[in-house]
Order: structure tokens, then sequence, then C-alpha cells
């Protein structure tokens, strides 16, 4: 037996607060949420669960009528937290060493390298 709640159409609004909201900034601007429950809300938007296929950088959410960008949705997060909507600087991708010893060896002076 299949229970009719269990339908995505018929789960609380809670379940889906795309229901509710269109953009990340109606969430923000919700005083009946708490921070954690926008955290929430944006967080899980945010998920690579909702990524649109070959467009990673924006998200389909159920119930939305438009895909967000996911620049949106990050933004949004900052603001949480008391950053400014600026993206942070961009960086680097961390040098990883193959050979972790190898990177003791460079720093070593060349007099100390000399086998006995």
């Amino acid at each position: 037996m299949t229970n009719a709640n269990m339908n995505s159409g018929n789960l609380d609004p809670l379940f889906h607060p795309a229901a509710h909201y269109g953009s990340p900034e109606e969430v923000l601007n919700d005083e009946g949420l708490s921070v954690p429950e926008k955290r929430i809300i944006l967080s899980s938007w945010a998920s690579d669960m909702f990524a649109v296929e070959f467009c990673p950088s924006l998200r389909e959410i159920p119930g939305m009528d438009r895909p967000i960008r996911l620049a949106d949705i990050l933004a949004a997060l900052r603001r949480l937290d008391g950053e400014d909507d600026d993206p942070p600087p961009p960086g680097g991708v961390p040098m990883r060493l193959r050979r972790p010893w190898a990177a003791a060896l460079r720093r070593t002076p060349s007099y100390s390298r000399q086998p006995f």
C-alpha cells in the first residue's frame, strides 16, 4: 500500500521551500525564519543534487520556475555569516608534492647533500 503523503507533491511545504521563495534574497528577507532555518534552505539549494546537468553553476530547485545561480545562493549564505556580497578572492589549486621528502631535499643546502 502506498502512502499518498509520500508523494513529493503532498509533502509539507517545509520540505519544498521553493513553494514559498523565488530567490535566495527572498529567503534572507523572510523575518519569520531564523538564521539556522535560512541556512538550511540555502544550503539545500546549493547541493549538487540540484545541479543542472552540463551547467554546474546553476541549480534547478523543485517548485521553482527557473534555475538559480549557485553564486547567488553562496552570496546569500555569506550574508548570513555577516560577510560582504563580494565573492572571495580567486585562489589557486593547492600545491601537492608527489614526494614530500623531495621538498626537504630542495630546502637543504647543497653542501649537506654530499655523500660521505
